[in-house]
């Protein structure tokens, strides 16, 4: 029983979480949490609305309930599921990080702030600036989508750039702030009362928005803005050239990493496991692969798993093995042998096979099985015989490797 429940809040951890493309129940999923983020803040906009909160306000306030109760179930299962998100963790310990990690910040404020006023009803009013946050729900989207994640891997490489050339931009306002204070306080006193009453002044004039309501009238004074109003043009073209850079590198990156995936010298082989084979019930790190051997991964039903070392190999698990290729300037060439009715091989041991010592049978394939050549083998009709031999032999097919 508690295998089974164990089971079941892993198989919903691969739900909630984003995905594979094979995994059709997680890709429905995926696309019903984006339809209700859109939904809910749809609904947001229109009920700002009169004319049309007028008609469907009850159908817009249901709307609005219905999705926010979606995101609070989902904010649940997620941290019941925490553990297996954070698998190195303590289940309580993978709870508080998925709680402190910015996803869980924006899956607990999808929800939260519309359940504040039935909280604290007094404040019910105040609450409606904190229900605002409701937007950051569109955040969660981001990581669905590979194009839209880039975004968050540039301003991730790049936060250092932009952290300095945004410090670079403050202190500029606050010091451009302080000069016309001095330039323009005595022409006006009231505009600029002091230094910090300046710094609307500045960000409108470092920012190129200009909105004319507060503007220097001294001589002196005009002279500063122009200069400030230039340097507000290659201050604000810093950051958007750190941005436009990262996309660059990033895009050129991927592209990089396309060429050389067509262009990769790794082989992959899939290999069932069953119930006989030694593997099964063994961790990764207790397997003996040959050096040169990587497991890449393992397909267990609809699930990918990645190789960790804990992972336990279970019957049925498709194993995904890596290999080096062979170079251009190594050549084997085997044989292929199909065992048709009449063949005098057709029930006969392999140890009995009247063959020269000089060949070697590599491998049997009976329909969708692969069988070790053991001498004890019987063949069968329909059999074929993968094997190196130097002999000519008529009814056979050339492999070259």
């Amino acid at each position: 029983m508690e295998r089974s429940l164990e089971q079941r809040r892993k198989r919903l951890f691969t739900i909630i979480e984003i995905g594979s493309t094979g995994d059709y129940i997680s890709r429905a999923y995926d696309l019903l949490y984006c339809l209700a983020i859109l939904i809910n803040l749809t609904a947001s906009i229109l009920y700002t609305f009169e004319e049309v909160r007028t008609v469907w306000e009850p159908l817009l306030l249901r709307t609005e309930s219905v999705t926010v109760i979606f995101f609070a179930v989902d904010y649940m299962l997620r941290l019941w599921t925490a553990k297996y998100l954070h698998p190195g963790l303590s289940q309580v310990r993978a709870i508080g990080t998925y709680v402190v990690s910015f996803s869980g910040i924006i899956d607990l404020l999808s929800f939260l702030p519309y359940y504040l006023p039935f909280v604290f009803p007094s404040g019910a009013v105040a609450f409606r600036i904190v229900r605002v946050v409701r937007i950051f729900r569109l955040f969660r989207i981001n990581a669905y989508y590979d194009a839209l994640n880039v975004i968050s891997q540039v301003i991730s490489s790049k936060r250092q750039q932009l952290i300095s050339s945004v410090f670079i931009i403050f202190m500029m306002m606050l010091s451009s702030s302080l000069c016309m204070y001095s330039l323009e306080h005595e022409a006006q006193p009231e505009v600029f009362a002091n230094a910090f009453s300046g710094i609307w002044w500045s960000v409108s004039a470092l920012l190129t928005v200009g909105y004319g309501d507060i503007y220097p009238i001294t001589t002196l004074g005009q002279i500063f803005g122009i200069i400030i109003s230039f340097l507000g043009v290659g201050m604000v073209a810093i950051p958007t050239g750190i941005i436009s850079a990262g996309f660059v590198e990033q895009y050129s990156r991927l592209k990089r990493m396309g060429d050389y995936a067509r262009e990769s010298d790794v082989q992959f082989i899939k290999a069932h496991l069953t119930r006989q084979d030694r593997w099964t019930g063994m961790a990764v790190s207790d397997i003996d692969l040959p050096a040169g051997l990587r497991l890449a991964a393992v397909c267990r039903g609809r699930e990918v798993l990645t190789s960790h070392r804990e992972l336990v190999l279970m019957a049925g698990d498709i194993l995904i093995l890596a290999a080096e290729s062979l170079s251009n300037d190594t050549h084997i060439e085997l044989k292929e042998i199909l065992l048709l009715r009449h063949n005098p091989w057709i029930g006969q041991h392999l140890q009995d096979l009247d063959i020269s010592r000089r060949t070697v049978i590599v491998m049997v394939q009976r329909k969708k099985k692969i069988l070790q050549p053991e001498p004890e083998l019987v063949l069968t009709e329909g059999d074929r015989i993968l094997l190196y031999t130097e002999m000519r032999l008529p009814d056979a097919d050339t492999l070259e490797i």
